[in-house]
């Protein structure tokens, strides 16, 4: 009796382990077999008064396919994996104006892009030619998604071995005329990310120091001002790759050195000049220069009235021989002819060409395309200093992905911190028309280059959409420190950005590639499968229990009435 418990006990432990078996060889089959991992970003989500743009999704789960489609071919459950070297901005347009149904969209980026992994040798892989273009491709990219309502999730990725290699075999696929399905095979997308959340009550956080001026024995009145200012937050596509080296990457290190040279002379009594200096890191510049906004409403009247003119810095790494002096007042104005005289002056010894461009405002008007219009609301003079001839349209130019570190000219900055460092001096140090060098090169008050080009590097690889820096975020803190080593009087104002701008989280992930069989081999694997565990099963049951036992496993069992009878 004891023998026959055991052989069937041992029988049930076979079943139990083929069950398993089953089990686990489906499963492999569903999850299919990796093929790579890779960082993806989201195109930025955000809403204005109400009025939705960008990408709405973020989980993502549908084949692979790229652009070697047929057209007609019926794409909702597909995800077009496009290089931007290969973009084709018609096609990508035709999707989104038309709102074809897509399973989503992958834009693969060149590696030279890559901030996280910076390799000194992709840059020389690049001429200068190829590099205007791929900004001209990116500044048309963004300008057509940033502005779209897109109801697929739309990702980014930077070009690598293993993509190239998928992406290669699904051009393959895709050449045969079929897409990738169930049926076929191929590669399968996933990302899983949570639904995307509104950002409540999104911090901007601004920034300044003083340098003050000394006053002459027995002088009742108030020094006068010079406002130096610098927006330092960015927008663009994907916010998780949104440094903008040049807006206002440039603007920001253009201050921050300009602090340190007056630091230089104001440490002194002797050449500590009769003006205090304000230094201003302001945040919400592509939010209608939001953060300039409040901060200029904290001042009290005494300060603001003190402000002579303030110089707001943007974009100026990027030029080549021509610097742009945008005002709100008109050019006759005396002080706007005295600001723009002093550049001029200054401009031409260097062997820079300045012009200057008025633009009126609308003081009821919300929108602002430049910081200084915020002072002009006010009625303080100022004015903007920037390598744009045009004022960029909301939202655009605010340092995306057109804007890294390999579009960004050192020298370009070096100059431009000449420009406004001499001219300020000369001005505080009524030299106006002097051709005096205060700031000359191999002297203790040259413009310090290696400290620029660490800054620069810094903000190259630090995104500053402002929704995601937090009010200690370290970049925060080390602007604030920085600050801290060249001026005096340093404050923080924390404030809540606008509510006509509404920004939504989730702006990286995971991006899974999996190599799936087709349906067709799935099951063509599970008949072999049952085949090859139905004998197995047959083997073990007649091995201990007998062919009698087996033949009595399939045989109906009597029926109750039988038994009774």
């Amino acid at each position: 009796m004891s023998s026959r418990k055991q052989r069937e006990r041992q029988m049930l432990e076979s079943i139990y382990s083929m069950i398993a078996l089953v089990f686990i060889l489906v499963t492999c089959i569903e999850l299919c077999d990796a093929a790579t991992v890779v960082d993806v970003y989201r195109l930025i989500q955000y809403d204005i008064s109400g009025a939705q743009f960008g990408s709405r999704f973020a989980t993502l789960n549908h084949h692979a396919g790229s652009l070697h489609l047929p057209p007609g071919v019926d794409l909702s459950r597909t995800v077009v994996i496009i290089p931007v070297r290969e973009l084709n901005i018609t096609l990508v347009k035709e999707f989104i104006a038309q709102r074809k149904p897509l399973g989503g969209l992958l834009f693969l980026l060149p590696q030279m892009l890559n901030f996280e992994n910076r390799d000194p040798t992709s840059e020389s892989k690049y001429q200068i030619h190829e590099k205007k273009l791929t900004k001209n491709v990116l500044v048309e990219l963004e300008r057509l998604l940033i502005y779209a309502n897109i109801p697929y999730p739309v990702y980014f990725a930077f070009e690598n071995d293993d993509i190239d290699a998928v992406l290669a075999d699904v051009k393959r696929n895709d050449a045969s005329g079929q897409p990738a399905t169930a049926t076929t095979g191929s590669y399968k997308l996933v990302v899983s990310a949570p639904e995307p959340k509104r950002i409540a009550s999104p911090a901007i956080t601004n920034i300044q120091g003083w340098l003050p001026g000394l006053k002459a024995d027995g002088d009742p009145n108030q020094l006068p001002t010079i406002a130096i200012v610098a927006s330092y937050d960015t927008f663009g596509t994907a916010p998780a790759l949104s440094v903008g080296s040049d807006s206002n990457g440039s603007g920001i290190v253009a201050l921050l050195e300009i602090a340190r040279l007056f630091s230089l002379l104001y440490s002194n009594p002797k050449t500590r000049g009769r003006y205090n200096l304000l230094f201003g890191l302001t945040s919400g510049g592509p939010y209608n220069y939001n953060g300039t906004h409040k901060w200029l409403r904290s001042f009290d009247q005494r300060l603001r009235e003190s402000i002579d003119y303030a110089i707001c810095l943007n974009s100026i790494g990027s030029w080549d021989n021509k610097l742009w002096i945008h005002v709100s007042k008109p050019p006759e104005n005396a002080l706007i002819k005295q600001i723009f005289e002093g550049f001029s002056t200054v401009a031409e010894e260097l062997g820079i060409e300045v012009s200057l461009k008025h633009k009126k405002i609308n003081i009821s008007n919300p929108r602002v395309a430049w910081e200084h219009e915020q002072f002009s609301k006010l009625r303080v003079t100022a004015a903007t200093l920037t390598g744009l001839s045009a004022p960029p349209e909301l939202l655009e130019r605010t340092g995306g992905l057109s804007d890294s570190r390999h579009f960004v000219n050192e020298d370009a900055i070096v100059r431009s911190i000449k420009l406004v460092a001499e001219n300020i001096a000369r001005h505080v140090y009524d030299y106006q028309g002097k051709n005096i060098q205060i700031f000359a090169d191999d002297t203790s008050l040259a413009v310090n280059a290696p400290y620029i080009r660490s800054w620069l590097d810094l903000l190259s690889q630090t995104p500053r959409v402002a929704p995601f820096l937090s009010k200690n975020d370290p970049f925060v803190m080390a602007l604030k420190k920085e600050l801290e080593d060249h001026t005096h009087e340093v404050n923080v104002q924390h404030e809540v950005l606008d509510g006509m701008f509404t920004i939504y989280d989730s702006t990286k992930a995971k991006l899974n590639i999996y190599q799936v069989a087709s349906v067709t081999f799935d099951l063509l694997l599970l008949l072999v499968l049952g085949s090859y565990l139905i004998i197995l099963f047959t083997f073990l049951v007649i091995t201990t229990r007998g062919l009698d036992d087996l033949i009595s496993l399939f045989r109906r069992p009597p029926s109750r009435k039988v038994k009774a009878a």
